[in-house]
């Protein structure tokens, strides 16, 4: 039987922006044709949309990394590269994303077809067609295209439901979901035998449908870790009220539905106090004298107490109406949930870079962005070495590398490109 997963670690990249490009107007009896190299196309970009047909987050135990498409290189004759294409990955009604360099929750999946921006494509570099000016007719060089954005979330479902269904292992949960709606979960007897929260829609005749969770049984322990219940407890949180389902056949129902209400307590007194309905299910299987004995003992703890049978459907109508009734009654809890500003969906700055002095005269320096300016410098082209190692020395680099003891006539790798050092470059 599946497992139930509500808990997961993903990473997701954008795209990156494509390189500018160098290139340069030819065209037959055209002499000296000016720079026409096109600019390179943005990255894809990276979006979470709610999907209400979703009830788990198993696949991303499947698939972990998720990467758009990278924005095509600029090309001759001023053509643009084509953007990359955005992806937009489905996660389930209910989803909180949350930020694992931050620790902060940055985003709540709390309607359906919600669409959330989670990391912005970069931005394609321009072509030296961008570059020309009155005074520099003839540019040699591009713009690299921005990098991608990379982020590590952690995605924690939690079920949004309208009413939740409380009792212990076998009290006939899943029966009763599949009484009153078109939800057929997989029933079998032994203890535990619903892993994952099943979802039915239970139509309303005379105003909306619900949504009514049937949350796995919890057992005595539970609110510290024990048995499953831990896993689910907190998704009960979004309900409005509970139907707590008693199995009158079990040896001490009483006391079965005073250990789930003194689970519940310890893990949140808001929850405890939530209104109730108590349903004594199994009519079916016990003497009509027992059942009413129970239903007077519950009445003492409990007005709201209904007996049932959600097997043969006996008491199901009875219940519903009240159920309805209550539903239109009371208001759904209020969900506080701190969502903080998200400054790293579009965070792809990788201007960071290393400093290493490999021997007595032999120095390394290497980056993100190192890499993206050498992506667009020809070596062999004396300006646009030129144009690099200013852009390196507006960068701080050479005087890192100077403190690290660089001295002229030392050999210098930039990325993997090697070049002798000389004062002039700073």
């Amino acid at each position: 039987m599946a497992s139930f997963i509500d808990k997961v670690k993903i990473k997701v990249l954008s795209g990156a922006g494509g390189n500018g490009a160098v290139a340069w107007h030819r065209e037959k009896y055209v002499d000296k044709g000016g720079p026409d190299g096109g600019d390179g196309g943005d990255g894809g970009s990276v979006y979470f949309v709610a999907d209400e047909n979703m009830t788990t987050l198993l696949d991303f135990t499947y698939k972990s990394v998720f990467q758009a498409q990278n924005g095509e290189n600029g090309k001759i004759k001023n053509q643009y590269g084509k953007n990359g294409k955005d992806i937009y990955i489905k996660v389930p009604l209910g989803t909180i994303v949350r930020d694992l360099k931050t620790n902060e929750i940055i985003a709540d999946m709390d309607f359906d077809e919600k669409k959330v921006l989670i990391a912005k494509g970069g931005r394609g570099g321009r072509g030296n067609a961008k570059f020309a000016t009155s005074a520099s007719r003839a540019p040699q060089f591009s713009e690299p295209g921005e990098a991608a954005v990379e982020r590590e979330l952690e995605l924690e479902l939690k079920l949004i439901a309208d009413i939740g269904l409380l009792g212990m292992p076998n009290a006939g949960k899943s029966s009763f979901i599949s009484r009153i709606s078109s939800a057929k979960p997989k029933i079998a007897d032994y203890p535990f035998t619903t892993l994952v929260p099943h979802l039915g829609v239970v139509k309303n005749p005379d105003g909306d449908n619900f949504v009514v969770a049937d949350i796995p049984g919890l057992i005595e322990g539970a609110h510290s870790g024990v048995g499953l219940g831990y896993e689910f407890l907190r998704h009960v949180e979004r309900c409005k009220f509970f139907i707590h389902v008693v199995d009158m056949t079990a040896e001490n129902p009483l006391e079965n539905f005073k250990i789930i209400n003194n689970e519940l307590s310890k893990y949140s007194h808001e929850l405890s106090s939530r209104f109730q309905i108590v349903m004594l299910n199994k009519q079916d299987a016990i003497e009509e004298e027992k059942a009413h004995e129970l239903r007077e003992k519950f009445l003492k703890i409990n007005e709201n107490v209904f007996v049932v049978s959600a097997v043969t459907g006996y008491g199901i109508r009875e219940l519903l109406n009240y159920v309805y009734k209550k539903y239109e009654e009371i208001p759904s809890p209020k969900f506080e949930l701190k969502i903080s500003e998200d400054k790293g969906f579009d965070d792809n700055d990788d201007s960071a870079y290393e400093v290493v002095r490999l021997n007595k005269n032999t120095y390394s320096v290497d980056g993100g962005k190192i890499r993206r300016l050498l992506s667009v410098t020809d070596i062999k082209n004396v300006r646009q070495i030129r144009r690099l190692t200013n852009i390196l020395d507006s960068m701080g680099v050479f005087t890192e590398l100077k403190q690290k003891g660089l001295k002229d006539g030392d050999t210098l790798y930039v990325g993997n490109f090697e070049m002798i050092y000389t004062g002039e470059y700073d």
